[in-house]
């Protein structure tokens, strides 16, 4: 769904809001089958980006053979970095985690350490959700 518009000239911007909520909604199962507009956090920026390749630093992570890495990154990314947490979401143990981080680090040679490097990678695995869905 999107904001609230009063006026027929507001057509087009919820439409497109209405648009990127539901794609947002395909590609994030949290959200359900119904979001709106204001609840889909970084989606809002991602939907309206143009279609463009992976950023050539993630794009070794987003191969199949690597999925259960990009979803580690992921979920380590959506818990601000919170290793015991990541952990228990994941079902593993934590040295697991540091394993499964460290190949990240070395398939994509960003530093999750590194503010600017975690951003990108977290803006880079939603958009290939969103992709995907």
């Amino acid at each position: 769904m999107s904001d609230v518009r009063r006026e027929l000239g507001e057509l087009p911007a919820a439409w497109r809001e209405a648009l990127a909520a539901a794609r947002a909604a395909r590609a994030d199962e949290r959200f359900g089958p119904v979001v709106n507009w204001a609840d889909v956090g970084p989606y809002r920026l991602l939907t309206g980006l143009p279609a463009t390749d992976p950023d050539p630093a993630v794009r070794p992570l987003l191969e199949l053979g690597h999925a259960e890495l990009a979803r580690t990154a992921e979920e380590f990314l959506d818990r601000a970095g919170q290793a015991g947490r990541t952990a228990q979401a994941l079902g593993i143990h934590r040295q697991t985690l540091y394993y499964r981080l460290s190949r990240v680090e070395q398939l994509t040679g960003l530093d999750l350490d590194a503010g600017e490097d975690r951003l990108l990678l977290h803006m880079a695995l939603k958009k290939a959700r969103l992709a995907r869905a």
